[in-house]
């Protein structure tokens, strides 16, 4: 996403060739697949969405021009490139008009040379040029239908639109493309031909729904991205492309298939006096890239948006929080691109972002995960191709703390090797944990590498039935695992997951699984008497939390939960005491939300995924380990401190 108003202003002022351009350019032949590793590089948009005093000076986003980026890249390739930093995106801004196919053109005043030219400035450098356009057909490219489509005799763009020109992309700033009319796929083709004519290696295709907080058929631009997917790679080159902002989870599969990668969330920036802020919106990543974790390898990952790292007055942020912003983007495998001005980066900032171990972690493109996050105090972790274990801590409270990495949680066994990877040294030998001592919003990385056996990892539990219990687990796929109730062999795969069948109801079960010998940490949960499902309308909603309609169990879910809103779920009855595996039914429709859920007194925090796409009616589901009383139990759900998901219902 691109802030509305700013966003306005700059897409009316966004590309174009001259007429003169009009024949397809030549463009080299394709060499290499792109995205085998996440990219790294910088990106003009952080300056120009920022507030900070004399960045813009001529108003909102006027930081954007020729004379800026070329010094923006001369210090990328002087001091910057040695480290992996080849990328240089123009994003949003560039924009001038259109030529008489349609096609964009630059704004001549802020790129009097062209991009043909700058293209060629960065190359020369020896770095790759990035450039950025909004889904769907500019309004401004439409002129009433008439204008011919580049190499389709009879297209025109009325034929490329629906009839009644509805309008598409996060800002509703484009005219929805109707692709089964093959001109639409020629109009791709056409522009993505200029794009390879000015020598561009990457393309960010900007406000694509579902996702940009749009849902419903007029933001639905899988098809757009699909013809981008293959007009790009038709062009004979090589270019990266990238889909923004805060797409979707539900067309993971088609992001996965047509693209290099997409952005989890909205904008980074603050859109205030500095370029970012911890509340607004780094501290969102921890949360919004979980559900995409898995999704991410070669050739298409998580992007978490740009690096306001470098200069802390700018940046808006302690040092701490700037160590724990690339800690999370690096070792979520995010592509490292910076937002903050390479002419002005801070020593600090420079080491931060220069630290060769920290970039090989991004680079090996072994995405981590969190242990849980039922508080703030989190470990997150990876286990790489040689063995060792990537380990992250992270205090994300507000108040200084102690956060620990059970080594048996991992399924590290004995004694291990720890190197503490900002600071490049060697701590030395560490058995069953390591706790560290972190500031406000601070964090510590650690590279692990076990001297004896592993067993599986964070087994955890993902369903239960009255008569079954299915478990998930951290390993690789293809090793034999046995599985255990207590003593007895209850389970045998080479898969990471496995459903336990023929159990008790209203029974406790401890579970490990076992890899080589080496038995993971034991895991206990009960097996319901019979599935119950409990309606959250059928609660007690207070404090302005308030029942809806939906399609959801029961026709109704309760809303505006959050401040003094909360939801008292009707009474939970269990056979016995122990933990129960619930699966919570809930609405998210645009960013991930945390509640504070409260059983019997005791409370925990509940971070579940967004959904990005406005569908407020569709419910998700999570399994989220409860331990209840036998007997009657109280489930209260609120935050006092941010808006909550909607409820629908809770299954034991």
């Amino acid at each position: 996403m691109r802030a509305l108003g700013v966003v306005a202003g700059l897409l009316a002022s966004l590309i174009a060739v001259p007429a003169a351009q009009a024949q397809a350019p030549q463009v080299q032949q394709q060499t290499a697949a792109p995205a085998a590793k996440p990219y790294m590089g910088w990106s003009s948009w952080t300056l120009q969405a920022t507030n900070y005093p004399g960045v813009n000076p001529d108003g909102p986003a006027s930081w954007l021009n020729e004379k800026n980026v070329l010094a923006q890249a001369d210090v990328l390739a002087a001091k910057f490139k040695k480290a992996g930093y080849d990328h240089v995106n123009v994003d949003a801004g560039w924009l001038g008009s259109f030529d008489e196919y349609g096609r964009p053109v630059l704004d001549a005043k802020k790129f009097p040379r062209g991009f043909k030219w700058l293209g060629d400035y960065v190359h020369g450098k020896g770095l790759k040029f990035g450039s950025y356009l909004a889904v769907g057909l500019d309004l401004k490219a439409y002129n009433d239908g008439k204008t011919p489509i580049f190499n389709a005799p009879g297209c025109t763009t009325k034929d490329i639109v629906y009839p009644d020109l509805r309008k598409t992309n996060g800002w509703d700033m484009a005219y929805k493309m109707d692709f089964a009319n093959p001109c639409s796929q020629k109009y791709i083709d056409s522009i993505a031909q200029v794009l390879a004519g000015w020598g561009v290696d990457f393309l960010k295709l900007d406000g694509v729904g579902p996702g940009s907080f749009r849902g419903g058929e007029r933001y639905d631009n899988t098809t757009d991205v699909k013809a981008w997917n293959s007009a790009l790679k038709s062009t004979g080159r090589p270019i990266e492309f990238l889909i923004s902002w805060a797409l979707s989870h539900r067309h993971a599969e088609v992001w996965k298939a047509n693209t290099n990668g997409w952005r989890v969330d909205t904008d980074v920036e603050c859109y205030c006096d500095t370029l970012v802020t911890w509340n607004n919106s780094v501290k969102q990543r921890w949360n919004d890239v979980v559900q995409w974790i898995d999704d991410a390898g070669p050739g298409h990952w998580n992007n978490l948006d740009s690096l306001a790292v470098g200069n802390g007055q700018m940046d808006g942020l302690t040092e701490a929080e700037r160590q724990s912003y690339m800690t999370l983007w690096s070792i979520s495998s995010s592509p490292l691109y910076i937002g903050d001005d390479l002419t002005k980066i801070d020593d600090y900032g420079y080491r931060l972002l220069t630290n060769n171990e920290v970039i090989a972690i991004n680079q090996a493109g072994v995405p981590a995960r969190p242990v849980d996050q039922s508080s703030d105090q989190q470990v997150w972790y990876a286990r790489n191709r040689d063995g060792s274990y990537t380990v992250a801590l992270f205090n994300l409270g507000s108040t200084p703390a102690k956060v620990t990495a059970d080594f048996g949680r991992l399924g590290i066994q004995g004694n291990a090797k720890v190197r503490d990877v900002w600071a490049r040294k060697d701590v030395g030998q560490k058995s069953g944990s390591i706790t560290e001592d972190l500031p406000v919003h601070g964090s510590k990385l650690f590279t692990i590498t076990p001297r004896g056996s592993v067993a599986p990892g964070v087994v955890q539990g993902t369903a239960a039935t009255p008569n079954s219990v299915s478990l998930k687990w951290y390993g690789k796929s293809g090793v034999r695992y046995d599985v255990y109730a207590g003593n007895k062999k209850v389970a045998t795969t080479t898969d990471t997951k496995a459903t336990v069948t023929g159990l008790t109801p209203a029974t406790s079960y401890e579970f490990t699984v076992v890899q080589n010998g080496a038995r993971s940490e034991p895991v206990s949960y009960v097996t319901p008497q019979e599935s119950v499902t409990y309606e959250a309308e059928k609660g007690s909603p207070g404090g302005g939390a308030t029942v809806y309609g939906c399609a959801c169990s029961g026709g109704s879910k309760v809303g505006y939960i959050g401040g003094s809103g909360n939801i008292t779920m009707p009474t939970v009855v269990a056979p016995r005491e122990g933990t129960y595996l619930v699966e919570l039914a809930y609405i998210s429709a645009d960013a991930s939300r945390t509640g504070i859920v409260t059983v019997n007194g005791t409370s925990f925090k509940l971070p579940v995924a967004g959904s990005n796409d406005d569908d407020w009616n569709t419910p998700q589901k999570v399994t989220v380990p409860v331990y209840l009383l036998k007997g009657n139990n109280t489930i209260r759900i609120g935050n006092p401190d941010d808006s909550v998901f909607d409820v629908d219902s809770i299954r034991v």
